[in-house]
C-alpha cells in the first residue's frame, strides 16, 4: 500500500524526505507558542493572540507575491531562501525578553511561511502526474503528521513552565531542521524551475488574461477557497491558540496531555492515511470535504464535553483532550490528499504558483482571525460559546462544499480517473 502511494520520480522523494526532518521541528515548537509566551514570558494573553494574528497577516500580506514570482520565477529561487528566513525568525523565538523581540521573530518566520507551503506544493506538483498526485499529497500529510507527532511526543515530556531554557532548546532545534528540505532541494539543481517559459507576443495579453485576474475570476475555485477559510479558520488555525487554551484554561490538562492529544492525532493519521487514500480512488472530493467538516465539528464538541462531564475527574478531562486530538486526525486524513489535489486539478501550469499561493493565503486569513477571536473569549471565561462558534464554523464549510461539486467536472471532483477520463472540456467559468 505505501509502494503504491510513493512518487515514480526519486526527485519527488527526496522532498518527501526533507518533509520528515522539517515537521520534527515544527511539532517540537506547534503546541506551545502560546503557553511558552503567555506562562513562561509572561506576556498578556490578548497581546499573544494578537501577536500570533500578527503571523498570519504577514503570511497572508506576502502569499500573493510569493505566488506571483513562484510563476515568474520558478518555485527553486522563491522556497530556498524562504526556509532560512523561516528558520531565522523560529531560532528567534528562543532569544524573546520583551514583546517587541516576539513581534520581529513571527514577522521573520511568517515572511518564510507566506510562500514555503506554495512552493513545495507547485514543486511537487512539477514531479508528479494527474494520476498519482493525490496518494502523493496523501503521504505528504503522514510524513508531516509523523514528524509533528514524535517532535510534539519529545517536547511534551521535556518542556516545564518553570524552565525557560528547555522551551528555548526546542525552538533551537526546530530552526537547525530547516537545513534538511534546504539542503536537499540545493542538492537538486534542476528542480522547480519555471513551468511555463513567457511568450514575449503574449505579454500585452497576459497582463489583461492572465495572472491573478484570471484566478479570481474561477467560480469553482473561488467556492474552494470560501470552504478553506471557514474550515481552517473554525478548525486547523484553532489549534495552536483555541485548543491550546481551552485546554489548559478551562478544561485544566496540564501541557503534557496537550503534547499526547498531538501524538494520538499523528498515530490516527499514520495508521489511516494509507487506507484513507485506498478507498478515496475514484471517489467524490468534494463529498469527503464535507465529511471533514463533520468531522471536525465533533471533534470540537468532545473536546467541549471533557470540561463540562465529571469535571472533579482529571483522568476523564486529560482523554477528553486527547480523544478530540484522535477524532481530528479522521478529518485530516481525508483533507489532506483531497484539497490540494483539487486545487492542482483546477490549475494551470502557467498560473500554478498563484492557484498553490492563494490556498495557502487561506491559512494567513485564518492565522489572523483565529487567533484574535480565540484569545480575549477564552481570556474573558466564554470558553463554551467559542465552542459553539468552530462547531457550526465547520459545518458551514460542510454545506459549502457540498455546493462545490455541481460547479466541476468528475474528473476534476476524483470521480474518474485522470488516464482514463475522456477529453472534455475544462471546468465551467463563472
Amino acid at each position: 500500500m505505501l509502494r503504491s502511494a510513493l512518487p515514480s520520480r526519486p526527485e519527488a522523494r527526496r522532498l518527501l524526505v526533507g518533509t520528515i526532518f522539517s515537521a520534527i521541528g515544527r511539532g517540537l515548537t506547534l503546541p506551545f507558542l502560546f503557553i511558552y509566551l503567555t506562562e513562561v514570558r509572561q506576556f498578556d494573553a490578548t497581546t499573544v493572540g494578537l501577536l500570533i494574528g500578527w503571523f498570519g497577516l504577514c503570511a497572508l500580506l506576502i502569499a500573493p507575491l510569493g505566488g506571483t514570482l513562484i510563476d515568474r520565477l520558478g518555485a527553486r529561487r522563491i522556497v530556498l531562501p524562504a526556509l532560512l528566513i523561516e528558520a531565522a525568525g523560529v531560532g528567534g523565538l528562543a532569544l524573546v525578553t520583551e514583546v517587541w523581540h516576539a513581534w520581529i521573530a513571527l514577522t521573520l518566520a511568517s515572511m518564510g511561511a507566506g510562500v514555503i507551503w506554495a512552493g513545495q506544493n507547485t514543486l511537487l506538483t512539477s514531479l508528479t502526474t494527474d494520476a498519482e498526485r493525490q496518494n502523493v499529497f496523501g503521504l505528504q500529510f503522514t510524513l508531516l503528521n509523523l514528524g509533528i507527532g514524535v517532535g510534539s511526543a519529545v517536547s511534551g515530556s521535556i518542556v516545564q513552565v518553570a524552565s525557560p531554557r528547555t522551551f528555548q532548546l526546542i525552538y533551537l532545534i526546530d530552526m537547525v531542521c530547516y537545513l534538511a528540505p534546504f539542503l536537499l532541494l540545493l542538492s537538486m539543481p534542476r528542480v522547480g524551475r519555471r513551468l511555463v517559459e513567457p511568450n514575449p507576443a503574449d505579454a500585452d495579453a497576459g497582463r489583461r488574461n492572465r495572472g491573478w485576474a484570471v484566478v479570481l475570476r474561477h467560480r469553482p475555485f473561488r467556492r474552494l477557497i470560501v470552504f478553506s477559510v471557514l474550515l481552517t479558520v473554525s478548525g486547523y488555525a484553532q489549534m495552536e491558540v483555541g485548543f491550546t487554551g481551552f485546554a489548559t484554561e478551562t478544561v485544566g490538562v496540564t501541557p503534557q496531555i496537550i503534547g499526547y492529544a498531538f501524538t494520538a492525532n499523528t498515530l490516527v493519521i499514520v495508521v489511516a492515511q494509507l487506507f484513507v487514500l485506498k478507498k478515496m480512488q475514484g471517489r467524490s472530493r468534494t463529498t469527503a470535504l464535507a465529511v471533514v467538516g463533520a468531522v471536525f465539528a465533533a471533534a470540537w464538541l468532545v473536546l467541549g464535553l471533557a470540561a463540562v462531564i465529571d469535571m472533579d475527574s482529571a483522568i476523564v478531562s486529560a482523554l477528553g483532550v486527547i480523544a478530540f486530538g484522535a477524532i481530528f486526525a479522521v478529518g485530516e486524513t481525508l483533507l489532506s490528499p483531497t484539497s490540494p489535489a483539487l486545487v492542482n486539478a483546477l490549475a494551470t501550469d502557467a498560473l500554478r504558483g498563484r492557484y498553490n499561493a492563494l490556498a495557502s493565503m487561506v491559512w494567513g486569513i485564518s492565522g489572523v482571525v483565529a487567533p484574535v477571536s480565540a484569545g480575549p473569549l477564552l481570556h474573558a471565561g466564554l470558553g463554551g460559546l467559542w465552542i459553539v462558534l468552530v462547531s457550526c464554523g465547520c459545518l458551514a464549510a460542510s454545506a459549502v462544499a457540498l455546493s462545490l461539486r455541481r460547479l466541476i467536472t468528475a474528473e476534476q471532483d476524483g470521480r474518474v480517473m485522470p488516464a482514463l477520463a475522456p477529453r472534455l472540456a475544462s471546468t465551467p467559468a463563472g
